[in-house]
């Protein structure tokens, strides 16, 4: 009779939890049109990165969606174009794990392409592992933040010919609440077996957060508009880096109590498409608001020395840079 007790009452706090969580979960009201609009998805054919590239094609944007994977990157544009009617939807290769790729992706967009009004740098890995990967950086850090790093620079000159005065373009970078737990000391993100793995994840998703800071700086004068988005506690795959079965269990206990992915995308939809959204950068949003807190109001210096090795690591050159301040 105790046990049940025991299972009603926990039974009852889940379900409050659950109502609790669900009624915070903020859901993008813009109504905006993406006829004539280009986008590109990292990590658009799973997940949070599905979700957001489903709205973009229902508003009738040209949707590029990017993944490592083909059969992955296929299906999910066979169910997209199914799902919206939108024709107007391609799968590109793109293993940000690899600096070539990256230019390679980067290249194609360029000669392809005569605008670019949205990137929304949205792939990543869970703690996969701590090893380094053929450019010699580590792997989460390079797919998580170095390759998302190199791709919106080499696409700045799009980013900026599409950018007006009346509208910006803009740059989604997807972060998370673990960058709470980074490290500002940034001169060491990319070394091996110096950080513990969930670690590793907290600088990558941090790094979003001073990557965005030191661009909207150096983009002063352009019609380029930088955020970031916090998209909650969601039940996705990235949670079966740990272990199959328990990502299995984490992914349902967070479309319950939590966010499912079509909730979770909610916040970077609002942030590409919110009109006030537009004429702000350097911003972090939470359930589609601001957040308001001093947390990360003197990261300046960090910044700055992200910026700077970053470079180093992705090797950019400085004519490439030439559109910055």
């Amino acid at each position: 009779m105790f046990i049940l007790f025991i299972l009603i009452c926990a039974i009852i706090i889940c379900l409050l939890i659950s109502n609790y969580q669900k009624k915070r979960n903020a859901i993008c009201k813009s109504k905006k049109q993406l006829t004539g609009r280009t986008t590109i998805v990292t990590g658009g054919t799973s997940g949070i990165g599905l979700q957001i590239a489903l709205d973009f094609a229902s508003r009738g944007a040209k949707v590029i969606i990017a993944c490592p994977f083909n059969d992955e990157g296929m299906r999910a544009q066979n169910l997209i174009i199914e799902r919206t009617g939108n024709r107007n939807v391609i799968f590109k290769f793109l293993d940000l794990a690899s600096l070539k790729s990256v230019r390679d992706f980067a290249d194609d967009v360029l000669k392809t392409e005569d605008r670019l009004d949205i990137l929304m740098n949205n792939a990543g890995v869970g703690i996969t592992g701590d090893f380094l990967t053929d450019d010699g950086m580590s792997f989460i850090m390079q797919v998580n933040y170095y390759g998302h790093f190199l791709l919106s620079i080499l696409l700045l000159p799009l980013l900026i010919k599409t950018g007006k005065e009346s509208e910006n373009s803009r740059i989604v970078n997807m972060t998370s609440m673990t960058r709470y737990i980074g490290s500002m000391d940034v001169e060491n993100y990319d070394k091996i077996g110096y950080w513990l793995k969930l670690k590793i994840y907290s600088n990558s998703k941090l790094s979003f957060i001073l990557f965005s800071r030191e661009l909207t700086k150096r983009l002063a004068g352009h019609n380029v508009v930088v955020n970031s988005a916090d998209p909650g506690l969601v039940g996705t795959y990235i949670y079966d880096s740990c272990n199959v079965v328990i990502g299995w269990i984490l992914r349902q206990l967070l479309n319950v109590f939590f966010k499912n992915p079509r909730e979770g995308a909610q916040t970077a939809i609002h942030i590409a498409l919110d009109e006030k959204c537009g004429l702000l950068s350097g911003k972090i949003y939470e359930n589609c608001e601001i957040v308001n807190n001093k947390f990360f109001d003197n990261i300046e210096n960090a910044s700055e020395k992200l910026w700077e090795r970053s470079i180093e690591l992705v090797k950019l050159e400085n004519h490439e840079l030439k559109f910055l301040n």
